[in-house]
């Protein structure tokens, strides 16, 4: 007997609505009914980001610090002009913590270029010099702060100083704003994640050089389910926790008498899917010396 020598099973957001009211003894009637689910749905992947780490949201941003410049967006920006062709742009941004200069020569022949900018809502103007023409056409360029705002938090740091990564140690809110003199410049050794709306990396000592790099993993908040056919954006092996946490969701609303029951399936299933997630490094615990000299 063959097999199926497919592994490509997905279920998309409407298969999970469906599954999740069977298990509640229920079927899906009405559009309101897809409504609610997928409105439980959302609320519940965010939910998720209070459990702990996820393995695959998880991606590595470098940027390019600026000297004297000691805030930065824990993200990438990135600025749309409404031009083409082959450019040598010189910018000026204002707005933000300060008025800043980000230089970017050679733009493709593309609407879409990546910058680096500290934090902040920034508008611009900018006149570009060349391309087809070779005519001067002023623009107005937009600062998309999404990828930004979907970072949920910092795992390590880096800087990246004459090809040699120097790991930097995080610190807390008030042994951040405890220190005496954040003006201080130098190789960066520490830093500081406020983690609002728009989370900003605040690194310290000041850069000194406009050739360090700083390079981190952040945490990103998982795609929401928008609309029926969209599939989630999750490992197969979360397809089981995903079905039984939604169920449990609805539940809530609309089956009572199963709550605890599909409550406690969900959790079981959670755990489980979290345990096989886990990072697979090596541990070891060395005593200090101190330990060892009393013994």
């Amino acid at each position: 007997m063959a097999t199926s020598s497919s592994t490509n099973f997905e279920l998309d957001v409407a298969d999970y609505i469906e599954e999740a009211f069977e298990r509640c003894g229920l079927e899906v009637r009405t559009g309101y009914d897809l409504k609610t689910a997928k409105r439980s749905l959302n609320l519940m992947l965010a939910e998720w980001s209070n459990r702990g780490l996820n393995q695959w949201t998880i991606q590595q941003t470098s940027i390019t610090m600026a000297s004297g410049i000691a805030e930065y967006p824990a993200g990438t920006l990135t600025m749309t002009v409404g031009a083409s062709g082959s450019f040598s742009v010189g910018e000026t941004i204002t707005g933000g913590t300060s008025g800043d200069t980000a230089s970017i020569t050679s733009l493709p022949s593309a609407t879409t270029m990546a910058i680096t900018i500290p934090s902040g809502t920034f508008t611009a103007t900018e006149t570009i010099t060349g391309g087809t023409s070779s005519a001067t056409t002023t623009v107005s360029a937009v600062v998309d702060l999404t990828n930004v705002q979907s970072t949920i938090d910092l795992l390590s740091v880096v800087v990246t100083r004459s090809s040699t990564d120097f790991s930097l140690n995080r610190i807390s809110r008030d042994d951040y704003i405890s220190i005496p003199n954040k003006a201080t410049t130098g190789r960066p050794s520490q830093f500081f994640v406020d983690r609002q709306v728009t989370p900003i990396l605040k690194v310290w000592p000041v850069p000194d050089k406009n050739t360090d790099i700083v390079k981190f993993d952040r945490l990103t908040r998982m795609d929401d389910a928008d609309t029926y056919i969209n599939t989630a954006d999750l490992p197969f092996r979360f397809y089981p926790c995903l079905v039984a946490g939604l169920a449990y969701y609805i539940s809530v609303k609309r089956a009572p008498d199963r709550i605890q029951f599909l409550k406690g399936i969900y959790e079981e299933e959670f755990n489980r899917a979290m345990t096989e997630d886990r990072d697979r490094a090596s541990f070891l615990v060395v005593p200090a010396q101190s330990f060892l000299g009393n013994l």
